[in-house]
């Protein structure tokens, strides 16, 4: 530590105990009627110092000998740790280098950290992306995983079939690499291509890996439905792997997904609570929303029909004489998921479609439902809103302790803009599923301790000051379905690694994140 440094932290050490007479100038002095410091804590009022992007004092009041270069009164506003969200597709937006890395979206709904490279997918050289980060600038923090599908991918294509020897040695030195750079962990996309075509037992030798390095087995899995080996025995595979591997595993967006797994929210709560009194370590994270966001490819088709490129399953899709076998599945696919009235298209490159059901287009277009769908895939594609849960599902899973709040943001769903506060004013305000204490120890500590975040997701003493200061009155969700990209409302400041990202309600411009690099102890990148 510099001498100018040491001498700075031991007169402010010395102010706070009151072993100096000396006016001390500190970054930044935060009083409030309202902290939430996280985990099980009740609200306190009282201040909280900062300085060199540290939380050095909580106090009932301010030391009278310390003053702050900045000073926020949040009155009767919430004080919380900043939102950490563990499973986003954020850095899709981080590719422009020419565009400031704001993050503006998230840092709108009190989220400080996301997590990338989500279900399998990302870059595999999580080094460079790192150290790229922090080279560009990035308006909140970000962690990584090393995804299961890109590793897959890199080594033996969208292939379906099970790897050689040699493509598994290669595999496991892409994850190993990985994790040496500072992974979160393994995350896998076990219902897309290609980690569908990953059997459980390739997924346990490359968690095998991970679980060297202390990380964690993340999971959008198999089948949250009924379209392979159903929700119950997706939720069972995680287990397995938790067990097999010896590590930590945790269900991506968990739900129960069609009417046909409604309810099983109940068996599957009892599973994951009976595997944790046995000593696996499961959690999950749950977006606050009746619909998930996907494409019409992504929701219809089956998995062996989207296999090698796009072009590739474009002319499967065309062949007529497979049309009418793959009719049927894409039909059963539909009716699981709730019928055509169940799917909103909501891409906003396709206005001519979008606040349509896939109901209404195959009306204004004189076909059958399947006859639609076929027709946008064909033509490119379309994201959707497939409205598939039902509430008594996601109050369930909302309730269970070990579940934490995500975003699973993507383009053309509301959640990408206004998940938490969204979860805020419905689930706290409205329905009263939770109080706000529970919304912030889901939000914020309960994910820092699920991924080993040491000095995150609390507000301590020593702790990196990722902190959120809302309105209680006035954080609502703008975004909906139709309209899906407004930045949600009541974030009155936003302090990222003891800067301001947001002042009086605006954005500052700020690019103060880091990107986190996970370790034995987590550290950021030097």
């Amino acid at each position: 530590m510099p001498i100018t440094r040491l001498t700075a932290l031991v007169t402010i050490i010395a102010s706070l105990t009151g072993c100096s007479s000396k006016e001390t100038t500190i970054d930044m002095i935060i009083t409030g009627n309202t902290i939430y410091q996280g985990a099980e804590h009740a609200a306190i009022k009282g201040a909280i110092g900062i300085d060199q992007g540290k939380i050095i004092f909580i106090k009932e009041k301010k030391p009278s000998n310390i003053s702050a270069k900045e000073t926020i009164n949040a009155q009767d506003m919430v004080i919380a740790p900043g939102f950490i969200d563990p499973h986003t597709h954020a850095c899709s937006d981080f590719s422009d280098d020419n565009v400031p890395n704001i993050n503006a979206n998230y840092l709108t709904q009190g989220v400080s950290t996301v997590f990338c490279n989500v279900d399998g997918g990302g870059s595999i050289n999580v080094n460079d992306t790192l150290s790229h980060y922090k080279q560009q600038g990035i308006g909140t923090n970000v962690a990584l995983y090393i995804g299961h599908g890109a590793v897959r991918k890199a080594v033996m294509g969208r292939t379906n079939r099970a790897p050689t020897e040699n493509e598994l040695v290669s595999m496991k030195n892409i994850v190993d690499d990985a994790m040496k750079a500072g992974a979160l962990g393994l995350s896998t996309g076990l219902y897309y291509v290609p980690g569908n075509y990953a059997t459980t037992e390739e997924v346990i030798a490359l968690a095998k890996v991970t679980a060297k390095y202390n990380g964690i087995y993340d999971s959008h899995i198999r089948d949250e439905s009924t379209y392979s080996i159903g929700l119950v025995s997706a939720i069972q595979e995680v287990i397995t792997i938790g067990k097999q591997a010896e590590l930590p595993v945790h269900v991506a967006h968990i739900k129960a997904l069609g009417v046909d797994v409604w309810g099983e929210s109940e068996r599957v709560i009892n599973l994951i609570n009976e595997a944790r009194e046995m000593g696996v370590n499961v959690t999950a994270d749950q977006y606050p929303w009746r619909a998930s966001g996907t494409s019409v490819a992504g929701s219809l088709l089956p998995r062996k029909v989207l296999a090698g490129d796009k072009s590739t399953y474009i002319a499967r899709v065309k062949n007529e004489d497979n049309w009418p076998a793959l009719k049927v599945a894409m039909q059963e696919n539909l009716r699981r998921r709730g019928g055509a009235e169940s799917l909103l298209i909501t891409d906003l490159n396709l206005p001519n479609l979008r606040g349509k059901t896939l109901a209404e287009v195959a009306i204004e277009w004189n076909m059958t439902p399947i006859d639609a769908a076929r027709k946008i895939v064909i033509d490119g594609n379309a994201r959707v809103a497939s409205f598939n849960m039902s509430e008594k599902d996601i109050k369930a899973y909302m309730q269970q302790p070990w579940v934490m709040t995500s975003s699973d943001g993507s383009p053309g769903h509301p959640r990408k803009y206004a998940s938490f506060s969204k979860k805020y004013h419905e689930f706290v305000l409205d329905k009263r599923w939770l109080t706000t204490q529970d919304f912030i120890n889901k939000s914020s500590s309960l994910t820092a301790k699920t991924f080993g975040l040491s000095n995150r997701g609390e507000l301590k003493e020593g702790y990196i000051a990722d902190i959120v200061i809302f309105d209680p009155n006035t954080f609502i969700p703008k975004a909906d379905y139709i309209y899906p990209e407004k930045l949600s409302e009541g974030v009155e400041w936003m302090i990222i690694n003891g800067q301001l990202a947001i002042s009086q309600g605006e954005l500052t411009g700020k690019l103060a994140g880091q990107a986190i690099r996970q370790g034995k102890n987590t550290k950021v990148v030097q």
